[in-house]
C-alpha cells in the first residue's frame, strides 16, 4: 500500500491532500479517515488504498501510521523544571496550605488577596507537574 504524509487538511471543509512518498499529491476525503477520526493534522505520516475519482488519484481506507512530531511537546518536556526544584516547590505548597488549613480549622477563611495568592500558587504548580 501507498505511504505519504498529509500535505494539508481542512476539516470543515472535509478534504485535503497527501504528500505521497511516490511524488504525487492524493486527494483526501473525510470519508477515507478511519472510523471515529474527524481531522487529521499535517504531517501525519499514512498508509492508503487508491482509487481514481472524477478528478484524479484519491486516497481510500486511510491508516495513521505515526502521527507528527509535536514541536509544543517537545518544547515542554525540555523546558520541565529539574524534579529536585520541584521537590522544594512542593513541599513549600504543603507549608502554604497547611497554614490555610490551620485557619479554616478556626473558623475562618483566608483573606481574599490571601486565597487569591493560593489559588495563583496552585494553578502554576499544577501547570508545572502537567508539563
Amino acid at each position: 500500500m501507498p505511504t505519504g504524509k498529509v500535505k494539508w487538511y481542512d476539516a470543515e471543509k472535509g478534504f485535503g491532500f497527501i504528500d505521497a512518498d511516490e511524488g504525487e499529491d492524493v486527494f483526501l476525503h473525510a470519508g477515507a479517515l478511519p472510523a471515529d477520526t474527524t481531522t487529521i493534522k499535517n504531517g501525519t505520516r499514512v498508509e492508503y488504498g487508491m482509487a481514481q475519482g472524477r478528478r484524479g488519484v484519491q486516497a481510500m481506507n486511510v491508516t495513521i501510521l505515526e502521527p507528527p512530531v509535536s514541536i509544543a511537546a517537545n518544547r515542554r518536556e525540555r523546558d520541565r523544571k529539574p524534579t529536585e526544584d520541584m521537590v522544594v516547590i512542593v513541599e513549600d505548597v504543603i507549608k502554604l496550605l497547611d497554614n490555610v488549613s490551620t485557619s479554616l480549622r478556626r473558623g475562618h477563611y483566608p483573606d481574599k488577596s490571601v486565597a487569591a495568592n493560593v489559588a495563583q500558587v496552585l494553578r502554576a504548580v499544577a501547570a508545572d507537574l502537567e508539563h
